[in-house]
C-alpha cells in the first residue's frame, strides 16, 4: 500500500510555514521571501519600474522554492490570510509536475505555530 504524503503550508507574501504530516511530532520549516521591506526601499531608489521587476522576480523565486517542496507530496493544503496561496496555486497549475497532486486552498487569519499544526492535523483527519 502506498503511503499518502500530506503537506500543510501556511503562507503570506513574506514567508511560508511548511508542515509535513508524516513527521510526529510535526515540525515547521520556514521559507522566507527575499523581497523584504529593506529590499523594496533599495530597489525603489532605482525607480518604481525597477522595484516592481525586482519584486516579481523575487516572488517567483519564493514560489519556486515552495513548489520544489510540494512536488514530493500527494495532498497539499495552502492556507493563510493573503492571496499568496492563490498566486502560488496558479503558478503550480501551469506546471505538469503538479497535475497529480491534490492542492486545496483555505482562507485563514494569522496563526501561531500551534494553531497551524492543529489546523493541518484537523484538515487531514477529516479527509
Amino acid at each position: 500500500m502506498k503511503t499518502i504524503k500530506n503537506l500543510g503550508i501556511w503562507m503570506d507574501h513574506s514567508s511560508a510555514h511548511i508542515m509535513d504530516c508524516s513527521i510526529n511530532p510535526m515540525v515547521t520549516i520556514t521559507i522566507e521571501s527575499k523581497f523584504t521591506h529593506e529590499e523594496k526601499e533599495l530597489s525603489l531608489i532605482k525607480g518604481e519600474s525597477h522595484m516592481h521587476n525586482k519584486e516579481q522576480h523575487e516572488q517567483l523565486e519564493y514560489y519556486k522554492k515552495i513548489g520544489e517542496t510540494i512536488v514530493n507530496y500527494q495532498d497539499v493544503i495552502l492556507f493563510g490570510p493573503t492571496d499568496a496561496k492563490v498566486e502560488l496555486f496558479n503558478i503550480l497549475r501551469t506546471d505538469h509536475r503538479f497535475t497529480k497532486i491534490k492542492i486545496e486552498m483555505k482562507n485563514t487569519d494569522k496563526m501561531t505555530e500551534f494553531q497551524q499544526h492543529s489546523f493541518v492535523q484537523e484538515y487531514f483527519s477529516n479527509q
